[in-house]
């Protein structure tokens, strides 16, 4: 037996290049396979359970933590149903006017998006929905690759077949960044307008809605002129608005 095994090893002949490139890419793909499943089954454990942090929550903590290394995020779970209908409405009017209609992509929007950064010459506007936007705070970096946005797209699907349309609402009100490390409605609201985030008004919420595209800069310019039409723009829109 031991004779065997030492010719057949003896005659065995080098895997090359091709045998190497082929493992390698077996096992990329198993990685790749393995990954998608574990993000599969967060987004499952998240029917019913509140995720307490994202990707992006810890990598803004780390970045705050270089320059005050005892800081905390603000942040504070609340239910869909303390969260004020007025904030619902103003985020949809704000950032995904489809959103109860699509299936995690406005197409149109995307469309317009990319007309309008071609004629800018630079990147001012991206199309992403609700859905979008949730894939890649719980999820992602913020870096902008080819590969994060395919990512993205494949969450984004995860995301609108596994979870309702509230629920979707509910985790991305409670974990988007609204200030210098302030995530979710709640803390936004005690942050900005010393209230719960059920006791926010029509124009408080729509400034908040406002804010969300540049929230660090909104949370040290918080009176600009653009920032003040675009909150009164929002308000004339929220009455249109279907909360899910």
């Amino acid at each position: 037996m031991l004779r065997w095994l030492f010719n057949n090893k003896k005659n065995a002949s080098p895997l090359g290049f091709g045998g190497y490139f082929k493992r390698i890419l077996f096992l990329f793909f198993a990685w790749l396979v393995l990954y998608q499943l574990w993000i599969f089954l967060h987004i499952c454990w998240w029917i019913k359970f509140n995720p307490s942090s994202t990707s992006f929550m810890q990598d803004r903590l780390e970045i705050i933590q270089e320059t005050q290394p005892d800081a905390e995020l603000k942040y504070k779970w609340v239910d869909y149903a303390r969260i004020s209908n007025h904030l619902k409405r103003a985020v949809i009017a704000s950032e995904d006017a489809k959103f109860n209609d699509h299936e995690g992509f406005d197409w149109e929007g995307i469309e317009k998006a990319y007309e309008k950064n071609l004629k800018k010459g630079k990147i001012v506007g991206g199309g992403s929905t609700i859905s979008q936007q949730l894939a890649k705070n719980l999820f992602l970096s913020s870096g902008r690759t080819p590969w994060r946005k395919a990512e993205e797209a494949v969450i984004t699907l995860m995301l609108e077949k596994m979870l309702t349309k509230r629920r979707i609402l509910e985790i991305y009100l409670n974990v988007i960044e609204w200030g210098n490390g302030v995530f979710g409605a709640e803390a936004a609201a005690k942050h900005y307008f010393k209230t719960s985030a059920g006791g926010l008004g029509k124009t408080q919420s729509a400034k908040l809605a406002a804010m969300i595209p540049n929230p660090r800069f909104y949370d040290n310019h918080r009176n600009t002129r653009y920032l003040n039409r675009r909150t009164a723009t929002i308000q004339a829109r929220m009455r249109f608005v279907e909360v899910p």
